[in-house]
């Protein structure tokens, strides 16, 4: 999860589009979105993008350590790969042995998912991606393929009757009518095919040539494809299948290529290594038996330009202008992607803020909660979403189903719209905010000019009037005080 190369598209500038197609062709890099032509996903995204607001789970043994997931493993030269729990950091090799002996103590026996659900209902969430497996190859699901999964028996928790924990959890999210997301690690650290025991682990990728070795290569493809399949086979409706490390693809693009030449401007030298290597896994093969076990199953192969990436993923940032084509940016709620002790969220009146900036850009956001090694989530992250629950109960017209708009965002004010016409001004109400105008002045208004503006914190009709571009919209003396109490409000213009 560390690397995300869809960081890229922050620094993107380009014309963007405020109607509700998904088709737009639009520059990334110099690579282009590739629209998908099955009508079946287009729909399912077009249903996706009214969604807005998701919750994205990293879960597995390494709770245990509060560290960065899997990295810790990787040998690379980074500040999240630094190995500083274990009784041997100094020691590779005793280090991973130590590392993936975790699963012999992981027994979240307070493991809720019905509780989890109801939380994120409650906060207006409308999907979930949890982590069926990340790079270090831990399944937490009860797959064929591996001994290295949550119900084996070196497992402890492999005797409760939640053991399945990929399955409860999408069970209990789909209970309360949220989508189900799987996010599944296309590189698999521990997995002999990939990571060859012959051969020392280099950097992240295979360390063998998968053209030398192709039969070995093969072997790999067909654990992947297996293991996705059965995902997608046994464990109920699956709506999003979420693809994570991008170097694993038939061949760097140039998008990619010229990214790691910036880190090697920058020193960054681990990612060179076999930058050029071709780890094909066959995805257009393998989407095309996804999509028969789930028809209009949204794939996000996520950094990996191309007909197999429905849409793109800002990883923890906001892009500075709206994108033209499907997105959704995942951002931490606090400590890390992975479980941190004594973790500090996020507040709610900064989730809501960056929930209504991204809407206004035409984006979801994707919030990560970890869940604990006893499997709880922090009083913290609870409360977090009940803020946020709070604040879409009155506010979530502005939010669900609506597309960008321009200007997007003025001043402090995001705008949203919806097909039928209405516009939705949030004002983000700063922290230690003293006062608040008399009036707003909404900028290139094109809509009518008997236009009437409502303020649904307290359902009040506000004054209007409407001239040459421009909107102008009241706000009472005697309402100033309460919603200066809000983290934003929005007003209806119908």
């Amino acid at each position: 999860m560390k690397i995300s190369l869809p960081f890229i598209v922050a620094l993107l500038t380009c014309t963007m589009f405020t109607n509700t197609s998904i088709m737009a062709q639009a520059i990334y890099e110099d690579e282009r979105y590739v629209p998908e032509t099955d009508p079946l996903v287009l729909e399912k995204l077009e249903k996706w993008q009214d969604l807005k607001f998701g919750l994205l789970m990293h879960w597995g043994p390494y709770s245990q350590w509060g560290i960065v997931e899997s990295w810790s493993i990787c040998p690379e030269e980074y500040g999240w790969c630094e190995r500083k729990k274990g009784s041997n950091p100094d020691n590779y090799f005793a280090y991973k042995k130590e590392y993936e002996n975790l699963r012999k103590t992981f027994n979240p026996v307070k493991f809720d998912p019905d509780k989890w659900a109801k939380a994120a209902k409650n906060a207006g969430m409308k999907y979930v991606v949890f982590t069926t497996k990340h790079h270090d190859g831990f399944s937490m699901f009860d797959t064929k393929y591996t001994d290295y999964k949550i119900t084996d028996a070196q497992t402890p928790f492999s005797t409760h009757p939640k053991s399945n924990i990929t399955k409860e959890i999408f069970t209990s999210f789909r209970n309360q009518d949220l989508w189900a997301g799987a996010y599944f690690s296309k590189p698999d650290w521990h997995m002999p095919a990939y990571w060859d025991p012959y051969y020392p682990p280099r950097d992240r990728n295979v360390n063998y040539e998968p053209e030398s070795n192709p039969q070995k290569w093969q072997e790999y493809v067909d654990f992947t494809h297996n293991q996705i399949l059965e995902l997608l086979t046994d464990y109920g409706k699956v709506d999003i299948l979420w693809l994570d490390g991008g170097w694993v693809a038939k061949k760097p693009n140039s998008a990619i290529s010229s990214w790691y030449d910036r880190q090697l401007k920058n020193n960054e030298t681990g990612y060179l290594k076999y930058r050029n290597i071709n780890q094909d896994i066959k995805m257009d093969e393998l989407v095309q038996k996804a999509r028969v076990k789930q028809p209009g199953l949204i794939v996000v192969d996520r950094a990996v330009h191309g007909k197999n990436q429905n849409y793109l993923t800002p990883e923890n940032r906001v892009p500075e202008k709206p994108l033209p084509y499907p997105w959704e940016s995942c951002i931490i709620a606090g400590g890390g992607w992975s479980y941190a002790f004594n973790a500090k969220y996020m507040s709610g009146r900064e989730a809501i803020h960056t929930l209504a900036d991204i809407v206004a850009k035409g984006g979801n956001l994707l919030l990560n909660i970890a869940p604990s090694p006893e499997g709880e989530w922090d009083a913290g992250a609870y409360q977090l979403l009940n803020e946020i629950g709070t604040w879409m109960d009155v506010n979530g017209e502005g939010i669900y189903g609506t597309r960008a708009m321009a200007p997007y965002k003025f001043d402090n004010i995001c705008v949203t719209s919806k097909p039928d016409g209405t516009i939705y001004l949030i004002y983000l109400v700063k922290e230690g905010q003293r006062t608040l105008p008399s009036e707003i002045t909404f900028p290139d208004y094109k809509g009518s000019k008997n236009v009437k503006a409502k303020l649904l914190e307290t359902n009040n009709r506000l004054k209007c009037s409407a001239s040459e571009d421009v909107l102008t919209i009241k706000i009472p003396e005697n309402l100033k005080e309460k919603l200066l109490k809000t983290n934003a409000f929005t007003i209806q213009l119908k």
